[in-house]
């Protein structure tokens, strides 16, 4: 007996299915998974051409078979998308037709939605750790960045490290310096690999149950999470990108207007490769008067910011706790009971609201606990009515935790530039391995880069020579759902030390300073093992008392 309805074959009502002949079958058979059923998928087809007839579907009482048999199929030259030798065919199955209705829809009636009905996958190798935090500021995309943990970064390519060399440092003294600092930083780390590597395989010797390939795998990962603070922001990583052609104009748009000569450029070269996907989305970014203008915007807004922080926030930042819990409701907890009741009542939101606000503390607890179920791991997420009450924390932690917490999207998070200013993070087994006089030197050695930077005149690229042991500061307000999300997920056993102890420190400051105690009780994969607790706790974070030009 099935736990849940087991899937069976159902017989749908004629009434509800276009019927086609069999010269039209035929025809669309190589598009869609079935030409006889409700239900069915695209396929074979551009981006370009789903998303067109998926537009005109919405103004058609026709179905979106027979629109394509009647508005797109002409436009092609076979009805098979292979030709005689079995290779593909030319793609362009009604794309004229397509391209003309997104220009008329985009264009003449702004109806940017229809730009949300096809996407791409786009690959962008070869991006500094600065650039790929711009790639993953959108919501509504989906991203796969190259891991620090799994992936060693001791490789050269056409002879170098893998590191970004900025553009706006020209040719000169700066550049040497810079390239001379960025070869000994990648040096050092190398070096340290293997003998790290060691000192975890005599701290963490494998258990009987293990196999010498996983002890190996576990073992790498610590001494890559313990160095991969020495990598400068500069180290260049891989990203896989998935998006609407919506999403990728937004970012496309800032990416242009960015400061950075390397954001800009990457910008050029996504859109060159995308106009070969989805061209008829992305028409408007370098139209001078449309993509232009809004280009200007972003980078106008953002410079007229700049200039006006310079004058209202020139004080010394006031010392902060790794995490700062800076806003929240506290009736947020009474909000989110009369939720879990609101869609199996018949009474208003607000009246539900008074007979929460009435409950006492173990009735409000049961409600939460039977909304939440009988979860049996953490996939098994609640629904909606945690969004009811939202968290929002400033956050002062390296920039290795950051890029990791930075990828959750479902939530609003701003950063602040990186800089050495606020000190850095140096795990107990650098000095326990003899590995502290490198890690010393390497972080001055970034730091004293950085001024240099600055000094030129090029505050917009001194981050690149930030080592990621460095912190930086920024904040992640997130209702409570998403916050049950990130928690549970992100203290794992598994996941690294540095964002491991600050949703640990997330989940005790929802119980305690806001004093919702049955909401972080339904985040029931909270893992806060003790052991790795005290371990997290003696990570110190050296402060570096020194100024920073033109901060």
């Amino acid at each position: 007996m099935c736990a849940v309805q087991c899937s069976t074959t159902v017989a749908f009502p004629a009434s509800t299915v276009d019927t086609f002949t069999p010269e039209e079958t035929r025809a669309l058979t190589p598009y869609f998974t079935n030409t006889d059923r409700p239900v069915f998928a695209l396929t074979n087809l551009p981006e370009t051409v789903k998303g067109a007839l998926f537009a005109r579907y919405s103004r058609s009482a026709k179905s979106v078979r027979r629109l394509f048999l009647d508005e797109f199929l002409g436009q092609i030259g076979v009805t098979d998308p292979r030709d005689a030798q079995g290779e593909r065919a030319d793609p362009g199955v009604g794309a004229e037709r397509a391209d003309k209705l997104y220009a008329r829809v985009l264009n003449e009636y702004g109806d940017d939605s229809v730009a949300q009905l096809g996407g791409a996958h786009l690959a962008c190798e070869g991006v500094s750790n600065v650039l790929t935090k711009v790639l993953e500021w959108g919501r509504l995309m989906a991203y796969l960045e190259q891991s620090t943990r799994y992936v060693p970064y001791t490789d050269t390519l056409h002879g170098r490290w893998r590191y970004h060399v900025p553009e706006e440092l020209g040719a000169g003294s700066l550049r040497e310096r810079y390239t001379k600092t960025m070869d000994r930083t990648f040096e050092t780390y190398a070096k340290w690999i293997p003998s790290m590597q060691e000192f975890f395989e005599r701290r963490y010797p494998r258990s009987p149950g293990d196999s010498d390939a996983v002890h190996r795998a576990a073992i790498r990962a610590k001494a890559l999470d313990t160095l991969r603070g020495m990598l400068p922001a500069a180290t260049q990583s891989n990203v896989g990108i998935f998006g609407t052609g919506q999403a990728f104009e937004a970012l496309l748009l800032r990416m242009r207007a960015h400061p950075l000569a390397e954001v800009r450029t990457c910008a050029d070269q996504m859109l060159a490769e995308l106009r070969k996907i989805i061209p008829a989305f992305l028409t408007r970014i370098d139209q001078p008067d449309r993509g232009g203008r809004w280009s200007e915007y972003f980078a106008a807004a953002r410079d007229g910011m700049d200039h006006l922080a310079a004058t209202l926030t020139a004080v010394e930042p006031e010392p902060r706790d790794e995490v700062t819990l800076t806003d929240f409701d506290p009736d947020g907890e009474v909000k989110i009971v009369a939720a879990a009741l609101y869609s199996v009542s018949e009474l208003p939101d607000d009246q539900l609201l008074q007979i929460a606000r009435r409950l006492s503390n173990d009735e409000r607890v049961a409600v939460l606990r039977t909304y939440a179920g009988n979860r049996s791991n953490r996939r098994h997420r609640p629904g909606r009515a945690f969004e009811r009450t939202t968290y929002r924390f400033d956050v002062l932690t390296d920039y290795g935790a950051f890029r990791d917490l930075q990828r959750h999207r479902l939530l609003t998070l701003e950063w602040q530039p990186l800089t050495p200013r606020h000190g850095y993070i140096e795990p107990d087994a650098i000095a326990e391995a003899g590995a502290r006089d490198d890690w010393t030197a390497v972080m001055d050695g970034s730091a004293d880069l950085y001024d240099a930077i600055v000094a030129a005149g090029l505050k917009a690229g001194a981050p690149y020579a930030v080592a990621m042991a460095y912190r930086v500061r920024f904040y992640m307000e997130m209702n409570a759902r998403e916050a049950m999300h990130l928690i549970e997920l992100r203290t794992a056993p598994q996941g690294h030390p540095a964002y491991r102890r600050v949703c640990q420190q997330m989940h005790t400051l929802i119980a305690e300073k806001a004093g919702h105690a049955a909401v972080a009780a339904a985040m029931r994969f909270v893992d806060h093992s003790q052991v790795e607790l005290e371990r997290l706790n003696s990570e110190r974070a050296l402060e570096r008392k020194r100024s920073i030009t033109n901060h």
